[in-house]
């Protein structure tokens, strides 16, 4: 039997073998079939099975073919993949579901699932609020399936190159110099699409830890821990580079290293790329709601609409729909496109950036101060037994701001704002802060700190 407290908020994700392993997740994947059957009001499904280069991950594959082929499933194989490529075979394709054998960016004692189901407005992902817990119930109690012949398995070969074709058509077939470009994928998935990528444009690509490996030899695979980046800011630099990519395990975050060897936040990569899209067609861009100032400056000034929305992958993909958005930028560096069925999809993003260097002729240090409007805090966690009670004395605090709920609470100022919201991972308070240029974030940082720690209970 599983254990419940690997089913997430936003995916099923465990230590493996003791949380997840061969046996508990066969009830798991019949769940989530019986799940999709019944989405669909059908009797067998195409589903795309995709896996990464976890140690764990070709057991867990095997087994988890076994349960749904034994079920009536037809099972689609296109190999080892990021989540990004899954989400698109998931997608571009004639399928109808997908799960993917990961666990992100988590040390390699992890794996897991994700879960999509392919809906009229794209892809819907399967969390909380779409559809985890009846999963979590069926996988518990156990599901029965009519008598029905046995599935199959076929694979699916070339969807890589398929989806870069597909992102070169997003970014409209940039025009792009020859730039040197280091990248360290930490021996996980997005080496994958970066090298496949580097075949359709020019430019030379200089790899660092390329080589998939689920033991993270290296460093993990989680370029918002910034230690996790010294070695490549200072390899951009050794080699003279014009910039350098970091994507996380998976491959569906992306950070991204100026000339300099400075890291360059995702909030002036969205509003990069949104200034491009926004010339050749006017839209809405979301934004998760930690930092917005410098996106909606950008949005707004050439003539688009912001769009702020929960944070978790699952949330933005579900605003996408809901708003018809364009595309979608996170503090995390989750990018997503309306083009892409509202997933994540990194490839673009690159091209557009490559694009608009070469373009304007201008570094990336350049473009990203051009577009910077704000100063960010980063993210201040508190472990904490009186979440509630910290928000509420809060929001009695900074009464005369303006106000949201959305997520936790964000209160904002004409010039500086904060949110604080409870994590749907792990159990912290999550505080952010941006203020405009002008004023010392860390000045207002120590203010809400002071007042945090004054009301906390902590956790031993």
């Amino acid at each position: 039997m599983p254990p419940e407290k690997i089913f997430k908020s936003y995916d099923i994700r465990g230590i493996y073998p003791s949380e997840i392993n061969e046996e508990n997740i066969v009830p798991i994947v019949r769940a989530i079939y019986k799940f999709f059957l019944n989405h669909k009001n059908a009797k067998s499904l195409k589903l795309v099975l995709g896996r990464d280069m976890r140690i764990s991950s070709p057991i867990l594959f095997e087994k988890v073919t076994q349960a749904l082929v034994e079920v009536g499933a037809e099972v689609i194989d296109p190999g080892l993949v990021s989540t990004p490529t899954f989400y698109f075979c998931v997608n571009n394709y004639s399928y109808d579901c997908g799960i993917q054998i990961s666990a992100s960016h988590n040390p390699k004692e992890y794996n897991g699932l994700k879960i999509v189901l392919k809906t009229d407005k794209g892809i819907l992902k399967i969390g909380k609020s779409t559809g985890m817990d009846d999963i979590k119930k069926m996988a518990l109690e156990g599901v029965e399936f009519e008598k029905t012949e046995k599935g199959n398995i076929t694979k699916h070969e070339g969807v890589l190159e398929d989806e870069v074709k597909n992102a070169l058509e997003i970014a409209h077939h940039p025009k792009i110099n020859k730039f040197r470009v280091v990248a360290d994928p930490a021996n996980a998935m997005g080496a994958l699409y970066i090298e496949e990528l580097f075949k359709h444009i020019p430019g030379e690509l200089i790899k660092m830890n390329f080589e998939l490996d689920g033991t993270f030899p290296v460093h993990q695979p989680d370029p918002i821990q910034f230690d996790t980046l010294k070695d490549l800011q200072k390899r951009v630099v050794e080699e003279k580079a014009d910039l350098g990519l970091a994507p996380d395990g998976d491959g569906d975050r992306l950070y991204f290293i100026d000339e300099k060897g400075g890291i360059v936040l995702p909030s002036s990569i969205t509003s990069l790329v949104a200034r491009e899209l926004l010339k050749v067609e006017k839209g809405k861009v979301l934004v998760d709601l930690k930092y917005v100032f410098t996106p909606k400056k950008a949005v707004e000034q050439f003539g688009g609409e912001l769009v702020i929305t929960k944070t978790g992958h699952a949330f933005v993909t579900e605003a996408m729909h809901k708003n018809e958005g364009l595309f979608a930028g996170e503090a995390s560096g989750h990018f997503y496109w309306g083009a892409t069925g509202g997933a994540e999809s990194p490839l673009p993003v690159i091209l557009l950036i490559l694009s608009v260097m070469s373009r304007e002729n201008k570094t990336l240090s350049q473009l990203a101060e051009e577009v910077r409007s704000s100063h960010e805090s980063g993210e201040i966690n508190f472990k904490v037994q009186n979440a509630e009670e910290i928000m509420e004395r809060l929001k009695e605090n900074y009464s005369d701001g303006e106000f949201s709920d959305l997520d936790g609470i964000a209160i904002t100022y004409p010039e500086w704002r904060f949110s604080l919201r409870s994590s749907n991972t792990e159990p912290l308070l999550r505080l952010n802060i941006e203020t405009h240029q002008h004023l010392d974030v860390n000045d207002k940082k120590k203010e809400i700190v002071e007042i945090i720690e004054k009301h906390a209970v902590f956790d031993k």
